[in-house]
């Protein structure tokens, strides 16, 4: 099986979202608020940077908090990543008590409770090696207990990247964990971002241990690691004890179509983008289906998929608005101009069958297995 198995019937709510960084950009926030609310997103996800020394907000972060303090206002439902470059990581206990000092003060001032702990500390794009799973350990740690000791119902969550072995570091985690002698828990979320290989690759791709990668269709392997670090401790691993596993990031970048190249700019990064919406294709005594992946075949598998895998809480796509840098990503649903995607109502309606519950997991699945 390319995935956990499930069952037909209709799984519990999937929270589904974006990572959109756009309401700290602007003014007000309403216009991103209407689209979210349009699209029936559940949540948000909003970055501050930080750097060391940092435990309060400067006047830049303080005008982040004020913007994400309107949106709030309107009601969405905001996740909030704070982190910085590898130099900056809180690695010692004094940045460490910064860092979660820093997120108390967040917290205490404004209704966000779902908080990610620094982001894919499995890649050192992000997390110093030097650091590694042992000190992510003692981040995970030190936040726990100052957010939970101030915050009601706070949700702190982990976070690992699709590639850079995040099996191995998985392991090595709950092996710091356990040999700190710890009794209380790291994580009330477990976050991971399953990007794909390229924005072609189908979303259930079973890879290979010496890949490295952990994408959706390797749930199974995730979950295990996890199992085998903190079964019988005070951490419940995802699955049990009310703990989930959330796609923090995952997308797939489409092709920019000449009428709005004059918008981005640069080379692209990713070696196999997809259309937005591919042409349809009718076969004899068949549905007609797309005539190659495309955002829409992309985004629908993943986030069915993510619906029916057991002990996965929540699905985010990357991004709302594309970047304008072709190094960067356009995997939005929106171009960088702000205009709809092909592919914006699609995955509306996709959208709308995940919180309906019109899902029949025995047929995605089945789809899903090799």
């Amino acid at each position: 099986m390319a995935v956990v198995p499930a069952r037909a019937a209709s799984q519990p709510g999937l929270l589904v979202g974006v990572d959109d960084d756009t309401v700290k950009w602007l003014v007000r926030p309403n216009t991103v608020y209407r689209v979210d609310r349009d699209l029936g997103l559940g949540a948000v996800r909003v970055t501050i940077p930080w750097r060391r020394g940092e435990s309060t907000p400067t006047r830049l972060q303080q005008t982040y908090g004020h913007r994400i303090a309107l949106l709030l206002g309107l009601g969405e439902r905001v996740v909030l990543a704070v982190y910085g470059s590898p130099a900056q990581a809180p690695t010692t206990a004094r940045w460490r008590r910064e860092y979660c000092g820093f997120l108390e003060h967040i917290v205490t001032r404004l209704p966000v409770r779902d908080v990610v702990i620094w982001n894919e500390a499995n890649s050192s794009a992000f997390w110093p090696a030097s650091s590694g799973a042992a000190g992510y350990e003692q981040l995970l740690a030190t936040c726990w207990d100052t957010l939970h000791a101030g915050v009601r119902g706070v949700n702190v969550i982990s976070s690992t990247a699709a590639h850079h072995d995040p099996v191995g570091f998985v392991l090595a985690l709950g092996a710091a964990y356990q040999a700190s002698g710890r009794t209380r828990p790291i994580a009330d979320t477990f976050g991971h971002n399953p990007y794909p290989d390229d924005s072609a690759q189908s979303p259930a791709t079973v890879h290979a241990p010496e890949a490295e990668t952990v994408g959706e269709g390797d749930l199974a392997t995730l979950l295990a690691a996890y199992g085998k670090s903190f079964r019988g401790t005070a951490q419940p691993p995802p699955g049990s004890g009310g703990v989930t596993i959330w796609y923090l990031e995952d997308g797939f970048q489409t092709k920019v179509p000449a009428a709005k190249r004059r918008f981005y700019r640069g080379r692209e990064n990713d070696r196999a983008p997809v259309r937005a919406r591919a042409p349809v294709v009718r076969a004899q005594n068949s549905e007609p289906a797309p005539a190659a992946p495309d955002q829409v075949s992309q985004l629908r598998a993943a986030l069915l998929l993510a619906y029916c895998q057991p002990a996965v809480g929540a699905f985010f796509n990357f991004e709302l608005v594309d970047e304008r840098r072709l190094a960067g990503w356009q995997s939005g649903l929106l171009y960088a101009d702000g205009t709809r995607k092909p592919s914006y109502g699609p995955f509306k309606q996709i959208v709308a069958a995940v919180r309906s519950g019109q899902v029949d997991c025995a047929e995605v699945l089945s789809a899903a297995s090799p």
